[in-house]
């Protein structure tokens, strides 16, 4: 019996070096990642910008990417199929917008607010006719948001601004509410109103004759798997400023979207 004891204290012993020194090993947990990328795509009954159609109510298939850093630095790009260059007659051919844009988005220490400023930079690839300058626009934006309310304005920084020329100074100034609904999980009620307003001359008249203010009300359901789904009402004031264009249709007119959209 002494000796069994004495054999197994020596076992214990021998073996307690080797536990602490395999926990010693253990390799600790890895840090998580600073960088996200997300993909989304959707499918809407039309494409809205701004208070305006821009794929003569026809439905748009869009989708981009985004990259995140931890620090709150970002950059993407989307796109969505469009005809309203072709549509006014502006391009001979022209059927997509491609958007890029980069930015840090952050908040101001404990305050619950936040800001978020970039860059951004419209692209319409495809042939435009004689008399019409190119759509492409350059924009610099910031906002802040505190809860569920934002503040945005976005100002042009290139010569022209979708089709309108010496348009630079140009603001698009925002207001947004997303409120998270009490019944039902994922529900969210959602408004919006903006002011467009145009600087320069084309063509010997004023921009500032396509001023406007556009408004929108909706509502939204976010599943847990990242599919969204919503619908809203959108309108715009300025029904006597823009004409029909010279496919027959209306930019202006009262119009509701539906969509569904899928984050991976």
């Amino acid at each position: 019996m002494r000796k069994s004891l004495l054999s197994l204290a020596i076992l214990s012993a021998l073996s307690m070096p080797a536990i602490a020194l395999a926990e010693e090993a253990a390799p600790a947990a890895a840090p998580a990642s600073p960088h996200t990328v997300a993909y989304n795509v959707g499918l809407y009954s039309q494409y809205i910008f701004r208070g305006l159609t821009q794929t003569r109510e026809d439905p748009a298939l869009q989708g981009g990417v985004d990259y995140t850093h931890a620090s709150g630095f970002y950059a993407g790009a989307w796109g969505s199929n469009i005809s309203w260059l072709t549509d006014a007659g502006a391009y001979k051919s022209s059927s997509l917008e491609l958007d890029l844009y980069g930015g840090f988005a952050n908040t101001i220490g404990e305050s619950g607010i936040g800001y978020n400023v970039g860059l951004l930079q419209y692209i319409y690839p495809g042939s435009k006719n004689s008399g019409f300058k190119k759509a492409e626009t350059t924009e610099v934006y910031g906002s802040l948001s505190y809860g569920w309310l934002q503040g945005k304005v976005s100002a042009v920084v290139s010569d022209g601004a979708f089709g309108f020329d010496n348009a630079d100074g140009t603001t698009y100034s925002e207001l947004n509410l997303n409120v998270p609904l009490p019944y039902g999980k994922g529900y969210t009620a959602i408004a919006h109103v903006a002011y467009q307003d145009f600087t320069g001359r084309t063509n010997g008249v004023s921009n500032s004759d396509y001023d406007y203010t556009d408004w929108k009300l909706g509502l939204t359901k976010a599943f847990d798997n990242g599919v969204n789904v919503g619908g809203y009402y959108t309108s715009v004031d300025a029904k006597k400023t823009f004409v029909p264009d010279a496919s027959g249709q209306n930019l202006v007119k009262d119009q509701f979207t539906v969509f569904v959209q899928k984050t991976f």
